[in-house]
């Protein structure tokens, strides 16, 4: 089942607040379906960089990702899914924001970040 993204930032809105656990939310997807997206989708994992270098994205197998911003490694870290050339995000405080991918560039959050080879 897919969710909208207001209904998810509503749920996230409710989390931060400590009203809600997104455990009660979120639960582990064991279907196939979406065991072969993200097979299909390992071609997006790896360090995606701004252009300044300033922020460092890593997309890990599985579905986590981990972001460095300046000298602090490691300032956000959650799980992501990737349908298409979209990728959704969820930190581990409850934050959502999203992106997309275009041309070997991926644009999220007004930022633009190149893959790292």
């Amino acid at each position: 089942m897919m969710i909208s993204g207001v209904v998810l930032s509503i749920i996230a809105a409710l989390a931060m607040a400590g009203l809600i656990s997104l455990s009660t939310f979120i639960k582990p997807n064991t279907n196939s379906n979406h065991l072969t997206v993200m097979k299909n989708n390992e071609q997006f994992t790896g360090m995606w960089v701004t252009k300044d270098g300033y922020i460092r994205h890593e997309l890990l197998p599985g579905g986590r990702y981990d972001e460095a911003r300046g000298n602090k490694k490691s300032a956000y870290h959650g799980s992501y899914t990737i349908n298409g050339n979209h990728i959704d995000y969820i930190d581990d405080t409850g934050f959502i924001a999203d992106g997309d991918f275009k041309d070997g560039v991926l644009y999220h959050g007004g930022y633009i970040f190149y893959r790292e080879d």
